[in-house]
């Protein structure tokens, strides 16, 4: 399932996301990924999490990423959640692309049993019903 934490910029997103993480590393057995487009909250987020330096790569299209999100689940079947802060900074997505493309994401959590937590910059209002239904 993929779950969104949206607002805009400077309204919290980033805190509640380290926070809604953290909390998981306690109440679960599987592993948690949190991928970040720098390292600059690598303090914050608890160690028993993974944490991915999107900088430290060059991926910046939206299939590229699709396929390392594939990559990251595919190589530790123990993942249960995977939180990503700041899905549009980390990959090119116009606003039009953005409800095909979490849908697309979607399909991961349903083929690999997963949970998927977002942050996007967009007040609640900017987005189509498709997408308020997913959030936090």
């Amino acid at each position: 399932m993929v779950r969104l934490i949206v607002g805009g910029k400077g309204t919290g997103k980033t805190k509640k996301i380290i926070d809604l993480a953290n909390e998981q590393v306690d109440a679960t057995s599987g592993h948690i990924v949190f991928i970040d487009d720098d390292m600059r909250h690598s303090y914050e987020i608890h160690h028993d999490i993974r944490l991915l330096n999107m900088e430290e790569h060059s991926i910046k299209n939206p299939d590229e990423f699709y396929g390392y999100i594939c990559g990251t689940v595919s190589t530790d079947y123990d993942i249960e959640t995977i939180y990503i802060d700041g899905l549009v900074k980390i990959v090119d997505l116009n606003y039009d692309q953005i409800p095909e493309y979490i849908e697309k994401l979607e399909s991961i959590c349903e083929i690999y049993d997963i949970s998927l937590v977002i942050t996007l910059s967009y007040e609640e209002e900017e987005l189509p019903d498709s997408l308020r239904e997913k959030i936090v």
